[in-house]
């Protein structure tokens, strides 16, 4: 599936969630799709970006990963869906956004937390959204420079 269609997937799914559990689950179904795009990037993209794309797929895997993988449910991990990028900036713009609500929907998790360990697993969780969304910034703006570098097409004078 194309990542457009699965960030998009992602949002909606991230605004119909009324509970933490379903929260935390969206924002590790996002850590997972930052993972997989990042992979996806570093291995076809322009060969200056894998750094940034590899960079991403690591903080993408450390907000995903480790034990507290929640029950994903029914429709299994999207970011496993991912066949193709489509457009990128398209793709890497929403994947910004979805980033950004993961982390202010924890915001939301962790002030009502009445645990001090879920406070700081969402303390946890919103410091990776953060750090793939810083990511994510990051390669727009090196894809941008590099498309203002590439000499523009001169147009045919022959009429």
């Amino acid at each position: 599936m194309d990542a457009v269609r699965l960030i998009r997937a992602s949002r909606r799914a991230l605004a119909e969630s009324q509970d933490a559990p379903a929260i935390t689950r969206e924002a590790w179904q996002a850590q997972a799709l930052a993972q997989a795009m990042g992979n996806r990037l570093a291995v076809e993209g322009p060969p200056e970006l894998r750094g940034e794309a590899l960079g991403l797929s690591e903080a993408g895997g450390r907000g995903c990963g480790g034990s507290a993988m929640p029950a994903i449910g029914a429709g299994g991990i999207r970011a496993a869906q991912l066949t193709e990028y489509g457009d990128p900036h398209k793709a890497l713009m929403g994947l910004a956004a979805l980033l950004g609500e993961v982390g202010i929907a924890l915001v939301g998790i962790a002030s009502e937390a009445e645990e001090e360990g879920a406070y700081w697993h969402c303390m946890d969780a919103i410091d990776a959204a953060d750090e793939s969304r810083d990511r994510v910034l990051e390669i727009i703006r090196r894809l941008a420079l590099r498309r203002s570098a590439e000499p523009e097409s001169e147009p045919d004078s022959a009429a």
